[in-house]
């Protein structure tokens, strides 16, 4: 199903392979495993980068995608540390999704992309070559998609700093681009700063009305 993950560029666009997708779905739902047929012929990186999508080209995302899709983000990143692709449960790659909304995402996504792909080229080498920093860049995929899986319901951002995280990681590896690598590791992070507000707001509010409801009794 995978190419070999060490192939350093993509071989087809992504815009293009995410027309011809759009393209070829049909039926009234979607199976995750028909979903990288059509697209993990290009290799884990690029699967990773279709998977950001979701939360990058539609207001709100599509219930239990961000953790499914994180989740296979963390294994391919995992696959791409270790130079192997990984194995996936049959439980997850049937997983099913409604055909409408993904291939608008698809559709929304070549468009996105076609503006991305004018961006980037080889630069800052030293970031984006060698054994040893495919692992360090790997590692960085890997934290991205726990942190998209993160539960942060009707929160905004929380799913579309971790996917652009991914996607400029994604991107910078295949393209030997070492800015984009850079600009991923600056939004994770940005992302871990911003979950951290999250959290201590979320943990002051319980206080504060743990305070009320008690301190008032």
């Amino acid at each position: 199903m995978f190419m070999s993950i060490a192939t350093p560029r993509i071989e087809k666009r992504m815009s293009e392979v995410l027309k011809e997708a759009a393209a070829t779905l049909s039926g009234e739902s979607v199976k995750l495993r028909d979903l990288l047929d059509h697209v993990g012929e290009q290799g884990l990186l690029t699967t990773s980068l279709f998977l950001t999508l979701p939360f990058l080209v539609l207001p709100v995302s599509i219930p239990g995608v961000s953790t499914v899709f994180g989740l296979l983000i963390v294994l391919f990143a995992v696959g791409v540390t270790r130079n192997r692709v990984p194995w996936l449960p049959n439980r997850l790659m049937n997983r099913e999704f409604p055909r409408e909304p993904i291939s608008r995402m698809l559709e929304r996504g070549a468009r996105f992309c076609v503006r991305i792909e004018r961006m980037v080229r080889p630069r800052l080498l030293f970031l984006s070559t060698g054994r040893g920093m495919t692992r360090v860049n790997g590692l960085g995929l890997v934290v991205s998609g726990l942190l998209l899986m993160v539960p942060f319901p009707l929160v905004p951002f929380a799913n579309t700093l971790p996917a652009l995280a991914v996607l400029l990681l994604s991107l910078g590896i295949l393209e030997r681009d070492g800015l984009f690598i850079l600009a991923g590791y600056v939004t994770i992070v940005g992302t871990v700063v911003y979950f951290s507000f999250l959290f201590a707001g979320a943990w002051l509010a319980g206080s504060g009305l743990h305070q009320l409801i008690f301190g008032a009794a």
